[in-house]
């Protein structure tokens, strides 16, 4: 896997104060992305142990609230692999902290048993997720008052209250602007 950027003291990508891993590799292609370069599987640097140990150092610091992956697209299946033992890690040494995730895949669609893209560790990634950001960006539903999303189809996920129920269950953030 490689990452495209590393955003230290983010707060635009999900609440508090952040650290934002923005991996590479993304085969939806929406029109209109932000971030296109982040397309290429190999855009930036390759992901290893020093870059990982980077990130949960710096998430030590007193001021964090939480680690948010983004990309490119970290539920593509190459991506997955690696994010997961990234999120291992952050559990183990910071389990009050929360986990945000963006994705232009589909949670009840793209990310269950049977869709397009559910692998072996999707389960165990989406079990630590406290917030998942789910949809693809659509242009022509793009509004830049929305929180946390660039689009209205967008939905920002209470990932903890739908595995339990088994069901979306809609964050209250979904409803700010």
């Amino acid at each position: 896997m490689y990452v495209g950027q590393i955003m230290k003291a983010d707060c635009a990508n999900g609440l508090g104060m952040r650290v934002s891993v923005f991996v590479s590799g993304c085969t939806i292609h929406c029109k209109g992305c932000f971030q296109p370069q982040t397309w290429d599987f190999e855009y930036g640097q390759p992901y290893d142990s020093a870059m990982e140990e980077m990130i949960l150092e710096e998430l030590g610091k007193g001021y964090y609230d939480g680690l948010t992956i983004l990309g490119g697209e970290p539920f593509e299946p190459c991506n997955q692999r690696v994010i997961v033992g990234l999120i291992r890690k952050f559990k183990e040494r910071y389990p009050r902290m929360n986990l945000w995730m963006y994705t232009g895949y589909r949670l009840d669609e793209d990310l269950v048993p049977g869709g397009r893209k559910y692998t072996s560790f999707t389960d165990e990634i989406l079990d630590q997720v406290d917030i998942l950001v789910d949809g693809p960006f659509m242009l022509e539903k793009k509004n830049l008052m929305l929180n946390f999303r660039g689009s209205e189809n967008q939905r920002i996920i209470d990932m903890k209250k739908s595995r339990e129920l088994g069901e979306v269950i809609l964050s209250p953030l979904n409803n700010t602007m």
